[in-house]
């Protein structure tokens, strides 16, 4: 009985697979939302150029995976224009957020000793945090007219290389979002959210 025991215990842990643990970070390619310009309003918008969050795998046999991820990023837009009425009111609109990203993929590494080419896909959850807003000019229940929703969902796919060397897996990739719907829809259609995302990621793991 001792005997089985043991052998069914190293068979488990044979057959077992590790937990790899690091850090994600990486650029932006695409910018978070839109900003557009009319007859009285222009606008600007920008997308910090860094991804970070913490990253973990299951490594499963055959080259197969599933991995987490919580990456965030900042963003910000601006506004400014002319309302017209009885009097003439100029209004300055600047806002500052985070999103916070969590894709969960199944990944699949092709065969190789140093080098092992991967493809990954699967669903992405997305949630705002941080939101700030300053308006000037304008009445007190305009702030964040634009914000529909604070969370989204998406699919991923990607593409990169596993770079072994030591204990160390360096995983440079591109991956791209489809996010089911937007974060901001402006009504003077100024300030909208971008559904497609691309961004270049580097993956440091032991």
């Amino acid at each position: 009985m001792r005997l089985a025991c043991l052998l069914l215990l190293s068979s488990a842990a044979a057959f077992s697979q590790p937990f790899s643990f690091g850090i994600k970070g990486g650029l932006p390619m695409t910018d978070f939302v839109d900003a557009a310009n009319n007859q009285n309003f222009t606008s600007a918008a920008y997308t910090n150029r860094y991804i970070i969050g913490p990253t973990v795998e299951l490594r499963l046999p055959f080259g197969l995976g599933v991995e987490f991820d919580a990456l965030y990023r900042h963003f910000g837009y601006s506004t400014t224009g002319i309302l017209a009425g009885p009097t003439t009111t100029v209004i300055a609109t600047s806002a500052t957020g985070g999103a916070w990203e969590f894709p969960l993929l199944a990944k699949y590494r092709f065969p190789g000793k140093f080098f092992r080419p991967f493809v990954d896909a699967g669903v992405s959850w997305d949630r705002l945090s941080g939101l700030t807003q300053s308006v000037r000019g304008a009445v007190a229940n305009s702030s964040f007219s634009e914000l529909t929703k604070d969370t989204s969902t998406g699919f991923v796919i990607g593409g990169g290389i596993d770079v072994k060397v030591l204990v160390i897996h360096l995983s440079p990739e591109i991956r791209y979002t489809r996010w089911g719907s937007g974060h901001f829809t402006d009504p003077l259609g100024i300030i909208t959210s971008k559904q497609n995302q691309a961004e270049f990621l580097v993956g440091i793991t032991f």
